[in-house]
């Protein structure tokens, strides 16, 4: 999507997406670092960071449609999602990012081609399935960790960010969907939004940016306080 063919609507959703899991790490870095009593795991907070995380899958599904490059760019978003494994291993130990939110950017990024070249209704049963399997796969234990990208998971896994391919490709499915139904004619799209604030166009263009550096900026504050108090 160039700048003269923006979407007002995905600007939108994209920026509400970044506020929101913003939000969600400040609460959760304020109890696990600064001791505040605040529980993120309540279904309010929960829920906050899981739909920015479907917000996230859902426009990158659609958005790869407007995309000339979605492998280069997945490729780029999968090494900045191993570089954060990396981070995470050195500083967390066993609850370090194996497969968080980047890394699935970055696959279904990648695969993005292939999907797009599916008929509709296969997308509409992959998403179905996706699901339904990904659910499935929570009751499941096996002896391995190479099954982890797709919601396999081994006795004692634990992570801090973890989104595997199911259930959550459902997600990136839709999104195709969504293109292909409202995007892909040349005529104007059903839900076309004129937007010209340029605070949301900011974040929505920002948001990869954002997602890298929002973290370091929260607990530098924290332990800033910390070390000064």
């Amino acid at each position: 999507m160039t700048s003269k063919q923006r979407f007002g609507e995905i600007d939108l959703l994209r920026a509400i997406a970044i506020v929101l899991m913003v939000i969600f790490h400040l609460v959760y870095d304020l109890r696990e670092f600064a001791g505040v009593k605040i529980n993120y795991q309540d279904p309010f907070w929960f829920l906050l960071g899981k739909t920015s995380a479907l917000l996230f899958m859902f426009l990158s599904g659609l958005a790869s449609g407007f995309s000339r490059s979605p492998i280069r760019r997945g490729v780029k978003v999968l090494l900045l999602g191993m570089g954060i494994t990396g981070v995470t291993y050195l500083a967390l130990g066993d609850m370090y990012v194996r497969f968080g939110i980047l890394h699935f950017l970055g696959v279904t990024m990648i695969l993005a081609p292939f999907l797009y070249s599916l008929a509709s209704s296969i997308l509409w049963a992959l998403a179905g399935a996706s699901v339904l399997l990904g659910l499935w796969f929570k009751k499941v234990l096996v002896e391995t960790s190479l099954l982890i990208p797709f919601g396999l998971l081994y006795k004692g896994f634990g992570s801090i960010d973890y989104y595997p391919l199911l259930p959550y490709g459902s997600a990136t499915f839709l999104g195709i969907l969504a293109y292909r139904h409202f995007y892909a004619q040349e005529s104007e799209p059903v839900f076309a939004l004129q937007l010209n604030s340029k605070p949301i166009i900011w974040l929505s263009r920002n948001s990869l940016m954002i997602y890298l550096v929002h973290q370091p900026i929260i607990l530098f504050v924290i332990f800033g306080f910390k070390f000064i108090r």
